[in-house]
């Protein structure tokens, strides 16, 4: 069966340092399905994106502009969810990234905002078509 299986991403602080993702992935209705001292797995329908750190990490910061992950792109539901999201965000621990072209950095057909948390990944939001 094609499609994504799940994600993996490595990070520094499996605790407090969670709690950007945790609030946005609350917001997109994921659900946390396990945790344990050193990560937790969150899911949407057969899709899971696990957060876990290693004993392999380099001390090197996450630079989305390297070669590997730059973003995550989310369903976000309608425009006005969109919006809402983009505004609570920055009170949770994310900055709005192009925000002098929002919503349509992407493109004018593309209704989306973008956003970084402080360990540098990147997250993308974006609203369902309207017809």
């Amino acid at each position: 069966m094609p499609g994504l299986h799940h994600v993996e991403i490595w990070v520094a602080d499996t605790g407090d340092g969670l709690d950007d993702w945790r609030w946005l992935l609350k917001e997109l209705g994921w659900s946390r399905t396990a945790a344990w001292p050193e990560g937790e797995t969150w899911a949407a329908g057969d899709l899971y994106l696990t957060f876990t750190g290693s004993p392999n990490l380099r001390d090197v910061p996450h630079d989305r502009r390297r070669p590997g992950l730059n973003h995550l792109a989310f369903h976000g539901g309608d425009r006005s969810a969109v919006d809402r999201l983009m505004t609570d965000a920055v009170g949770h621990g994310w900055t709005a990234l192009y925000h002098e072209r929002y919503p349509h950095a992407g493109g004018l057909d593309h209704y989306a905002g973008w956003l970084e948390n402080s360990d540098g990944f990147k997250a993308e939001v974006v609203a369902q078509r309207q017809e």
